[in-house]
């Protein structure tokens, strides 16, 4: 699943990892990332610490098997992370799913935790970049999902990605327990306070954050990356 930074991605996350028979790894290129750009984010060096930091070793444990008892992986993928150096052919080998949000959603809400936020953090340019790769590969354009519609009709979006997947829908998928899980990644004190007070999809977002400065900037930048994909948006029924 390849998204943004506050995309409702923890919230997909945490869905799949309800169905019982799906493992989860979230962001698994992130250390290597820091220790590649050396940016100041929020537990930097916590981040680094606990997680693998050689790109090659990443590609190769997301192309292994599901663990014992699991029939599926769920990878929570940031676009931003996929920098110069970064392996892709591993790609090729798994199912890409492209989560969208309004980059003036994904901003207002990513400038609140990181006041730096600029066009490369948001991973809009990216996400469009790896999307016409896998599109170019296949020879069609791979599943995208906007986490606005989700939140507007949370199972019957769910039932049209599983069904996209070609695995069955399980309703425990709108439903998880409050607090962290195991798999959360080390930044999740930072990053995951509101999912973690969740049980489910939160409801129907309201009008468009108003930006202004730099910050609107970047959004209007980000916004053709955003609307090319949804174009391509799955839809209900």
């Amino acid at each position: 699943m390849w998204s943004g930074p506050r995309n409702l991605s923890t919230a997909l996350m945490y869905a799949f990892a309800a169905r019982g028979d799906c493992a989860a790894w979230d962001e698994p290129f992130y250390a290597a990332y820091l220790a590649r750009t050396g940016l100041a984010h929020p537990m930097a060096e916590e981040i680094r610490a606990a997680g693998l930091f050689d790109p090659a070793e990443v590609a190769a444990a997301l192309r292994a098997d599901p663990p014992e008892g699991r029939a599926h992986v769920y990878q929570k993928h940031m676009c931003q992370h996929m920098i110069a150096g970064m392996p892709r052919d591993w790609m090729a080998d798994v199912t890409n799913v492209f989560l969208i949000r309004h980059p003036a959603r994904v901003l207002a809400s990513f400038a609140s935790k990181y006041e730096a936020a600029g066009l490369e953090d948001i991973g809009f340019l990216q996400q469009a970049e790896l999307f016409d790769e896998v599109a170019e590969r296949e020879g069609k354009a791979p599943i995208v999902i906007d986490s606005n519609d989700i939140r507007d009709a949370p199972e019957a979006m769910l039932r049209a990605l599983c069904a996209a997947l070609k695995i069955e829908f399980h309703q425990e998928m709108l439903r998880w327990p409050a607090g962290p899980k195991p798999y959360d990644g080390v930044w999740a004190p930072v990053w995951y306070k509101a999912v973690h007070g969740s049980t489910g999809f939160a409801g129907r977002e309201g009008p468009l954050p108003e930006l202004s400065g730099a910050y609107a900037a970047t959004a209007e930048a980000a916004l053709p990356a955003y609307e090319k994909l949804k174009a391509h948006r799955l839809r209900a029924g």
